[in-house]
């Protein structure tokens, strides 16, 4: 069994953000995450990837206010290294790592009370489920898509959740010893380095808390290129984590692959089957726009419209990801093959 944190008290906490071109949303995410220094000692490490909107001097003007703010440079630029970072070049009494995220917002007492299911349920790690706002028409219709089985597929993080042990969530907090010596994230991969990391520590025997009651509030991507862009990286890096681990896909994570070779399976088939080649593409659009505009209606919120236009765009951009790292490790698989034979 992986070593925990098992202590109540004198627990030293570090708070990592990993961060990137986040003027927008870091002080709000920051304001809402420092915990009461009489409750719990600790250190924020805002983990800057070359951001040039401003960022880094937010984040000065913070750490002026609060010397246990700082700012510290992440050359590696992706997020899995921010964290590896942190957790190398963390204060020396840390005994717990928290992950936040800059496009989030915080209970309230939220890393204390992640410490103290840490320790009352001798996990491993905590993980939360989180909630999607917005605060533009576009981004709140993004939000209610990723809200809603339509976006999610039913993720047990993506929706208020009971609590429980699981195999995988949003990260919050974990006990730095077992992050330490599993050898942090991946960065062999840029993407899901949540989730391989969770393959990795169920693998090595330890234990992955959802703590129902812990519950962020999150910005998602505020136009449609970014969220596919978003998307792609996402359905990529599950693919890398299922192919790297062996493990198989849920039903709804090779449903958006499905659909998208039926899709394009249907309207190649058109010099044989003509108009009737564009009835299963037809069908899923209608059927995306139908449920955005029955929540518009049912909610009186015209901007819910777009959640059709939303879900289209996550569903192929996730699955076109999915299908890229699929076919990229296929096609080296063969190479390499060939290469032994030859």
């Amino acid at each position: 069994m992986l070593a925990t944190v098992r202590v109540p008290g004198s627990q030293f906490a570090t708070i990592v953000m990993p961060a990137l071109n986040e003027a927008g949303y870091i002080a709000e995410a920051v304001a809402s995450l420092l915990p009461d220094e009489s409750a719990i000692d600790y250190e924020l490490l805002v983990l800057d990837g070359g951001s040039s909107d401003g960022t880094p001097e937010i984040v000065a003007k913070l750490s002026a206010a609060n010397p246990r703010i700082r700012l510290v440079h992440n050359p590696r630029r992706i997020q899995s290294a921010a964290v590896n970072i942190a957790a190398e070049t963390c204060d020396p009494r840390t005994t717990v790592l928290v992950r936040a995220d800059c496009h989030a917002v915080y209970p309230p007492r939220f890393v204390e009370k992640c410490v103290e299911t840490l320790i009352r349920e001798q996990s491993s790690s905590v993980v939360v489920s989180m909630r999607a706002i917005g605060r533009t028409p576009l981004q709140n219709a993004i939000a209610a898509t990723q809200n809603s089985r339509l976006g999610n597929g039913g993720s047990a993080h993506r929706r208020a959740s009971r609590s429980g042990f699981v195999d995988h969530g949003h990260h919050a907090a974990f006990d730095l010893g077992t992050f330490r010596s599993l050898g942090g994230y991946d960065e062999s991969a840029p993407y899901n380095e949540d989730a391989e990391f969770d393959a990795r520590l169920i693998g090595a025997g330890g234990r992955i808390f959802l703590d129902g009651n812990l519950s962020i509030d999150y910005y998602p991507r505020s136009s449609l290129p970014a969220l596919a862009r978003q998307y792609f990286r996402h359905g990529w890096g599950r693919a890398n984590t299922l192919l790297k681990h062996g493990m198989r896909p849920k039903l709804r994570q090779i449903l958006p692959v499905l659909l998208l070779l039926g899709c394009l399976a249907s309207i190649f088939s058109w010099p044989l089957t003509g108009w009737f080649s564009l009835l299963l593409p037809t069908a899923y659009v209608v059927a995306c726009v139908l449920w955005g505009a029955l929540l518009a209606v049912r909610q009186g919120e015209p901007n819910l419209l777009w959640m059709g236009p939303a879900a289209v765009t996550m569903h192929m951009s996730w699955a076109l990801g999915f299908l890229d790292r699929a076919c990229r490790t296929g096609a080296t698989r063969f190479l390499r093959l060939r290469n032994r034979s030859a």
